[in-house]
């Protein structure tokens, strides 16, 4: 599955529009590099993703067969690893 699919189907990007930005803007990281997004995710893989004043790590648990996915089982997709939370120096 493409990486910019897997982060709207697990809801780690509202929109599939949005994950491709982030993936062209380098933002979005497979196991430590940058990727574009039609990158296949596998389970088991780490994805690191930097959205406004966070960045978020994550392992791959599971990758979704169907185009659409319950709000329950998206959460089950990754496991969280790291959460770090950056202050704007704009909004200071």
């Amino acid at each position: 599955m493409r990486i910019d699919l897997f982060l709207k189907l697990s809801r780690l990007c509202q929109r599939r529009t949005v994950a491709q930005e982030l993936c062209d803007a380098g933002l979005v990281k497979l196991n430590g590099h940058p990727v574009k997004s039609a990158h296949s995710v596998k389970p088991g893989d780490i994805i690191e993703l930097r959205i406004r004043n966070r960045k978020l790590t994550v392992r791959v648990i599971a990758v979704p067969t169907a185009r659409s996915v319950s709000k329950a089982t998206a959460a089950t997709l990754y496991e969280l690893i790291k959460e770090e939370k950056f202050e704007d120096p704009l909004l200071s």
